[in-house]
């Protein structure tokens, strides 16, 4: 394939499709393929690159369901992908990957008897570290590229596949020099992002910003509070899955097998006789976990002695166990605790995309090494939580809908392993859990199942966390059934989903005492009138909407500019969406129907008082269709021929329309459809202006119009 030089606009939707054909590619398991992944952007390259390894070397949930009949089910785990260091010193990476097989050869599985059974599959191998080579001498520039040349001879005996990660400047001495190499390679991958200086140090890899589009209609839906109140997504309290063992300490303490010497003394000892480097001391260790803790050991833990220490200390001990070829239950204890070490970093608050990938890292190796260990599902509730973690580090993960569904997956295996009647409060979280999963996935694709996959999760997790046993929990997750009813109902059966999520958040409700928790209390009630609003779209506006109003100005005692602004003013709102839908009900009183309307400009004054007054503080509604539903309302007021009011006075409302919709037309120049949906609004207004009050009226009006404009207004008049 050919190598695309273009300049991506879009780098985060270009790598995203780049990483998803380099993992199918190395996924389908072939032999003897060379693929080349070309990235400048080593932060990027690394974070891909671990990806890959916590992805496709070890997959879990063949580990945790081997064939029990077989040999193979006692064999320990063997790994798809392998990655690898180039060695400067003789950089030949067919020869490493070689050397690799001879001290670490496929096992032989299904041996009996009768037959002398068949050798594990041989990995995939990924190298790295190509880039250090600009620093070497021009001869060993030379030497691995007189490697290459002769990778011809080589494949002959080459069952792998080698995926070889460099930056451009090699891409291109590969094609000139190493010709050969070249023509053999199956595939190369061509990631976005500018080059990192080889001699500086580790720092935290690119975040890539999505937006959000705003979405203008003729009075804007109400805005439901999508978020869950309480524990979405809580690691467990205790480490214990009930099945009597003892929850990890910290620090942890070292294996019986090394030495009880304190720490720091060890490592002076070791300092003293002049050892190699820790990096290269840790030959048994992937590259890939080991470069990322070392790399937080150097940033982010090296303002704490003390954890670097432990960490160093795992290290070493898991590196020593590797070398005695302990127990699997050994390595497996090892490596939870590396895991529980940087679970504990992110639980404080430190949930940096490297804390998070060591922890999954170390855990996924912890699971490999002892798949038996009555932790497992408790590890694998944790591995869901940190994949949906990535998916939440702001401001957004490169990788969201496949974190997410790499957490579902744990989320499922942890459910086969749990017996709900037995551990009912762990198998009630991983459902709490996967639920809001679920829901984060319908974001992404298959918006209507997923949702109903929400609700049958939320449901499942209701059955065994009762009121009694935890109530603020359960009201909690009632409140999550709720939002994904809610949700639901905007695909299918939208009446009876709704009156499903009403009857959730209600039970909910129940649970929160407005005094002591008035912001939960607020938003529930909030929710609840966002589901009736709903509702009387349907079916009984003039029952539903006031059932909607009465739970908005509820949610309004709670939700205070004081306490919590942008809340505040998403339900006033709300609360005017409501009003007006009330007001324009072909039930409502002719009498009643102008007080509902300007209670309904009173509450949309209120929410564009306080939006504007946040400075840029982020909304859960669209403040410009917020003033063009507000210009709707005083245009009602001014030309509605059952309103007794005079000139000045339907002037006033026709000013005020005109203000609104000349301002939200201000903020949608690049909103072609929802520019053109507000300039007609303008046009109307104008006209109204002559109707109501003569040729003076709409001289008025256009004198508030901006100069620009007029060319475009005046001919349609």
């Amino acid at each position: 394939m050919s190598v695309n030089e273009t300049a991506h606009s879009d780098n985060f939707t270009w790598n995203r499709q780049v990483y998803h054909r380099l993992k199918l590619a190395l996924g389908l398991g072939l032999r003897r393929q060379i693929f080349l992944a070309v990235c400048d952007d080593l932060n990027l390259r690394n974070q891909v690159a671990a990806r890959l390894h916590s992805t496709l070397a070890y997959p879990v949930g063949q580990v945790l369901y081997q064939p029990s009949n077989m040999q193979e089910a006692s064999t320990p785990a063997y790994p798809r992908l392998v990655t690898l260091r180039l060695n400067l010193s003789d950089p030949n990476p067919i020869a490493q990957i070689n050397q690799w097989l001879s001290s670490y050869p496929p096992p032989i599985v299904g041996a009996s008897k009768d037959a002398p059974g068949r050798p594990l599959p041989i990995p995939a191998f990924q190298i790295v570290g190509v880039e250090q080579l600009t620093r070497q001498p021009v001869a060993i520039q030379r030497l691995f590229l007189h490697y290459l040349r002769l990778t011809e001879q080589q494949l002959s005996k080459f069952e792998s596949s080698l995926l070889l990660w460099i930056p451009r400047p090699w891409l291109y001495a590969i094609q000139q020099s190493a010709p050969q190499f070249w023509r053999y390679r199956t595939g190369v991958f061509v990631f976005a992002g500018e080059p990192t200086p080889t001699t500086q140090n580790k720092s935290s890899p690119e975040r890539f910003s999505g937006s959000r589009s705003l979405e203008l209609g003729n009075v804007e839906k109400s805005i439901l509070e999508e978020s869950a109140i309480a524990d979405d997504f809580d690691f467990p309290a205790q480490r214990s899955v009930n099945r009597g063992h003892k929850p990890q300490e910290f620090p942890p303490s070292k294996s019986e097998n090394l030495t009880n010497k304190p720490l720091q003394e060890e490592l002076a000892d070791k300092a003293s006789t002049s050892e190699p480097p820790l990096q290269e001391r840790l030959s048994h260790i992937s590259q890939e976990l080991t470069e990322l803790v070392l790399g937080t050991i150097n940033t982010t833990i090296a303002e704490d002695d003390d954890q670097s220490l432990q960490v160093k200390q795992i290290l070493e001990e898991i590196e020593e166990l590797h070398s005695q070829q302990a127990s699997g239950v050994q390595m497996g204890a090892a490596y939870h605790r590396l895991g529980n070490l940087y679970r504990l970093r992110i639980e404080q608050g430190q949930s940096t995309l490297e804390n998070l990938m060591v922890a999954i890292l170390a855990y996924q190796e912890s699971i490999t090494h002892d798949d038996s260990s009555p932790q497992v599902p408790d590890t694998l509730n944790d591995l869901g939580t940190l994949y949906w973690m990535l998916y939440r580090t702001p401001p957004n993960s490169e990788e969201g809908q496949a974190y997410i569904e790499q957490g579902i997956e744990f989320y499922h295996l942890a459910l086969k392993l749990i017996s709900p009647e037995s551990h009912p409060e762990t198998y009630a979280r991983v459902q709490n859990n996967l639920g809001t999963a679920y829901g984060d996935l319908a974001r992404f694709a298959n918006p209507a199942d997923n949702w109903q996959q929400a609700v049958l999760a939320y449901s499942e997790a209701l059955q065994f966390r009762t009121a009694q046993m935890e109530p603020l929990k359960y009201a909690a997750c009632q409140n999550n059934l709720g939002t994904a009813y809610w949700h639901l109902a905007q695909y299918n059966q939208p009446v009876e989903h709704l009156k499903k999520a009403i009857g959730s958040y209600k039970l909910a409700l129940t649970y929160y005492s407005p005094e002591e928790e008035p912001l939960k209390y607020g938003m529930i009630q909030n929710n609840i009138g966002t589901a009736y609003w709903n509702i009387a779209q349907y079916e009984q506006p003039a029952e539903n909407l006031p059932l909607a109003i009465d739970a908005y100005r509820e949610a309004l005692k709670y939700r205070t500019p004081a306490n919590v602004p942008p809340a505040c003013a998403a339900t006033q709102n709300n609360l005017g969406t409501a009003y007006w839908h009330l007001a324009n009900e072909a039930q409502t009183l002719k009498q009643d129907r102008q007080n509902l309307l300007e209670q309904c400009i009173s509450s949309y004054e209120e929410a564009l008082t306080l939006a504007h007054s946040l400075n840029g503080m982020p909304l859960s509604f669209d403040v410009l269709a917020t003033h063009n539903n507000l210009g709707i309302a005083h245009f009602q007021l001014a030309t509605d021929q059952y309103f007794d009011a005079d000139k000045a006075t339907r002037s006033k409302h026709l000013e005020a329309s005109l203000d609104n919709h000349l301002q939200a037309l201000n903020g949608l120049s690049k909103q072609p459809e929802a520019y053109q949906t507000t300039f007609a609004y303008v046009i109307k207004t104008i006209r109204a202006f002559h109707n109501e009050l003569g040729i003076q009226g709409q001289n008025l009006a256009l004198s508030k119009v901006p100069g620009q404009l007029l060319p475009e207004i005046l001919p349609k008049l």
